[in-house]
């Protein structure tokens, strides 16, 4: 079955909950939904690549299970802009996809989200190497360097739209499934977070999926079973309720 063109999947970052994202992409799987573009912020532009990239969810899920921070980070020798050095991430791509391969000779249609320091805006990275993409979609500030590119400094795209819609409509999507990982314990801080939310459910062209991440470990990866499914489990339930409000000649499959 070919990917839909007009469809696109959207990933918000969230460290290591971005596993959820694979168990998304499973159901997606099962059920033939195949979105032709992908954009993601932090954890999720890494997960929105692999999928760019070709690779089958559960070969996702296995890199998952065994992935540890030090493979996109090291200590760095010259700490002024970060206390981790993200090249790493260019040996993790290039060990994951056998080289690192530019962004427009992808499968599908993938944009990785950053924050650009200077104009406090987000800024989609669609074109160029893959590792540059993510080195800059997951630089939090103070922790790892931002990324220079063109006249930009580039860091973690959370900071401005960890729920990046807008750039998977940039690239070309009419249609949008949105994942968004959710936590219960949200405090009112994060009320333009929560009003946004709203709007992606009450707009008709969105199916939005919210896994709950309540109880769940964000900083390292011993939860990422259950994270996975509870991915699954979001997914079916929002698919499921999108089905039995959509029009059959518009459901995504």
């Amino acid at each position: 079955m070919a990917d839909d063109q007009t469809l696109g999947l959207t990933l918000g970052g969230g460290a290591a909950f971005g596993a959820a994202h694979i168990g998304v992409l499973q159901v997606l799987a099962e059920r033939g939904i195949q979105p032709g573009i992908v954009a993601g912020t932090s954890s999720g532009a890494m997960i929105a690549a692999a999928y760019a990239a070709g690779f089958e969810p559960d070969d996702i899920e296995r890199v998952a299970r065994s992935f540890r921070w030090r493979a996109i980070a090291r200590w760095s020798f010259s700490p002024r802009f970060g206390l981790l050095d993200a090249r790493a991430m260019d040996d993790a791509v290039v060990a994951a996809m056998g080289f690192d391969p530019l962004i427009e000779d992808l499968p599908r249609r993938f944009g990785a989200v950053a924050t650009d320091l200077r104009t406090r805006r987000a800024v989609t990275v669609d074109r160029g190497p893959v590792s540059v993409a993510l080195r800059a979609s997951i630089a939090v500030p103070g922790l790892l360097p931002p990324v220079r590119r063109g006249g930009a400094l580039l860091a973690d795209g959370g900071m401005i739209d960890n729920v990046p819609v807008a750039a998977t409509r940039a690239l070309g999507a009419s249609r949008v499934i949105v994942v968004r990982l959710h936590a219960k314990w949200e405090n009112v801080r994060m009320m333009r977070t929560v009003t946004r939310t709203t709007e992606l459910a009450n707009d008709p062209s969105v199916v939005l999926i919210q896994p709950e991440m309540e109880g769940m470990a964000q900083w390292t990866m011993s939860d990422a079973a259950r994270l996975i499914a509870e991915g699954r489990r979001a997914a079916t339930a929002a698919l499921d309720a999108a089905e039995r409000r959509e029009d059959p000649s518009e459901r995504l499959a």
